[in-house]
């Protein structure tokens, strides 16, 4: 169908039933770009003197113009290569802001009863802070490998994998919501970037946030201005 403006700057690419936040039981986040303001990575680079290589990588990648998302994850990291902790504590405490509306809707949320997840392509140093400040209850995100202080250019393989991509943002959607006992079709799935498209694709709301063009006009909904609580206007 041909997409359909709600109010100005949010958009429906289907027909809408009516939708209640408590006939969901789970809503799921990216981060970088979506919760947050930043693309983390790229602001690691600057504090390396890299950011224009590695926006680059970034821009290519959340485009889908790059299909291999690990490895371009992979390229990015390797060019963060001695920057230091402390560096990384500033990015978070300088650049690093919830995007508007993120806090009203994981409260919504939370008070309707349903548990939130946070996957990122982005690193365990920012979402578990994350996690942390907006009381998120399950988190999947890369974590960047540090020696002395400084980061080594490489990640730390983890129990289930080496590099939270789409593929594994999808599986763990979908395992949470097996241990919860719920159908995907019972979840809500919030990103901006190709590598969310696939659990986009799994779950009974996707909502595109300030997104590229290929997610926008894949997405049940897409919030084109505004805040992330703008989600609540189509819930009665």
């Amino acid at each position: 169908m041909t997409p359909t403006e709600i109010s100005p700057g949010l958009m429906a690419n289907v027909s809408l039933p009516v939708l209640r936040l408590s006939d969901f039981k789970l809503i799921a986040f990216d981060m970088d770009s979506t919760l947050i303001n930043i693309e983390c990575v790229d602001e690691i680079a600057d504090a390396a003197g890299r950011k224009s290589e590695v926006s680059a990588i970034t821009e290519a990648a959340m485009r889908g113009e790059i299909t291999d998302y690990k490895d371009s994850l992979r390229q990015r990291v390797a060019l963060l290569k001695g920057v230091s902790l402390q560096s990384m504590n500033e990015v978070y405490q300088q650049r690093l802001k919830l995007n508007p509306g993120s806090a009203e809707l994981v409260n919504a949320c939370k008070q309707a009863g349903l548990k939130v997840l946070l996957v990122s392509g982005g690193f365990s140093f920012f979402s578990d802070r994350v996690r942390d400040e907006l009381g998120i209850d399950f988190t999947r995100s890369n974590v960047l490998e540090e020696k002395d202080g400084l980061l080594t250019g490489r990640m730390v393989d983890q129990s289930w994998g080496d590099i939270c991509d789409g593929d594994e943002k999808r599986k763990m959607l979908l395992q949470t919501c097996a241990d919860l006992g719920i159908a995907p079709s019972q979840a809500i799935a919030m990103g901006d970037g190709a590598n969310d498209l696939a659990m986009m694709g799994v779950v009974g709301l996707s909502v595109a946030y300030h997104a590229k063009p290929a997610v926008r006009e894949q997405a049940m909904l897409a919030i084109n201005t505004g805040g992330l609580d703008r989600l609540l206007e189509i819930m009665v």
